[in-house]
């Protein structure tokens, strides 16, 4: 389960909207940032969530992200520094529903990370859905508002 806070949500999806975009195509590039968040005695993430990192696409793409080195070091400085670790990875699809593509899931770094995805499809509103990668293999995993029932 990913348990975010709503503020947590909407600075999530605020971010992928606000993203730069290709100054010759226009179009929005993925946006991504890191996760924190406490891990049990296995160091498995708990999935609730207590720090949200917007970070920079190393990319500068609509299609792939890399997340700036240079915003990783301070996420887990901040995450470790409240308790907690790095637990997961956020990005945008500008195009596409929010489930892994074959790129996210081959460079799916932690097996034991969540991987929370915001599709910004054309007309639609954003949708924002996580999962679990390992060993190639994809499992969605409830993504629950703090406040909301379940």
């Amino acid at each position: 389960m990913l348990r975010l806070t709503p503020r947590q949500y909407r600075r999530i999806v605020a971010h992928c909207l606000d993203a730069e975009r290709d100054p010759e195509t226009g179009l929005l590039y993925e946006a991504c940032g890191l996760l924190g968040g406490p891990v049990d005695a296995t160091g498995t993430p708990t999935g609730k969530i207590s720090g949200v990192y917007p970070c920079r696409n190393a990319d500068a793409s609509a299609k792939t992200y890399t997340v700036d080195s240079r915003d990783y070091m301070p996420a887990l400085r901040d995450a470790e520094a409240t308790g907690g670790s790095l637990v997961g990875v956020w990005h945008s699809h500008t195009h596409t529903r929010a489930y892994p593509s074959e790129t996210d899931v081959r460079q799916a770094p932690d097996p034991g990370w969540l991987y929370a995805i915001v599709s910004l499809m054309p007309g639609a509103d954003p949708v924002l859905r996580a999962y679990r990668i390992r060993a190639g293999e994809v499992a969605e995993v409830a993504v629950v508002l703090d406040g909301d029932v379940g």
